[in-house]
């Protein structure tokens, strides 16, 4: 009769375990993000550093795109208002410049305005580097390309939006410019927030 009792016990405790994990966040991917420390919209400076114990979603743009930066800016301004309605406070959207020699703090400001998000306080519009320096930091942390052809005023960049965790690590993409996955999204970043760091 003990013995039976150990054993549904025992049994009882999986299934609660197996539960629990179910639940939780599943990585597609982990890239550790390099150490970075570039100038916002606001001519503030923002460092990987400033960012750790707060889980962002990151995004390539740039304010002359003719193509994909229009869709990918309107899809995470409707990213953060499914966010916001859902109260979900505590998150960063970074969004790298791919043409920082012409994206000026203002012109990423200006950029940002005309997409009217529902709380700009949240984004990170980040500029004042070097093209190489984007170049390897797409290749490097996100394993994502950005390619500036000398000449041409359009930059080559990748679409994902690229989620990354407390700790500075890129742990799921997603395709930003058609059929985004908001529920999805929405969903990994809650568990994320909720997660401790572990660095």
């Amino acid at each position: 009769m003990r013995k039976r009792i150990f054993l549904s016990s025992v049994l009882i405790l999986m299934l609660l375990v197996s539960a629990c994990s179910m639940g939780g966040f599943k990585a597609d991917h982990s890239y550790k993000i390099e150490p970075f420390e570039f100038t916002n919209q606001n001519h503030e400076q923002v460092s990987l550093d400033d960012l750790k114990g707060t889980v962002w979603i990151a995004q390539f743009v740039f304010t002359n795109c003719e193509t994909v930066c229009l869709p990918m800016m309107a899809n995470m301004a409707d990213l953060q208002q499914q966010l916001h309605d859902e109260g979900v406070e505590d998150y960063k959207i970074v969004s790298f410049t791919v043409d920082p020699k012409n994206d000026t703090p203002e012109a990423m400001q200006e950029y940002l305005d005309a997409f009217d998000p529902v709380d700009p306080s949240k984004w990170e519009m980040l500029t004042g580097y070097s093209q190489e320096t984007i170049e390897n930091l797409a290749i490097g942390s996100f394993k994502t390309f950005v390619s500036k052809t000398p000449g041409v005023d359009q930059v080559t960049h990748g679409v994902a939006f690229s989620l990354v965790n407390k700790d500075g690590v890129s742990v799921k993409s997603y395709n930003g410019v058609e059929n985004v996955p908001y529920e999805d999204i929405v969903k990994d970043m809650k568990a994320l927030i909720k997660e401790e760091p572990k660095s």
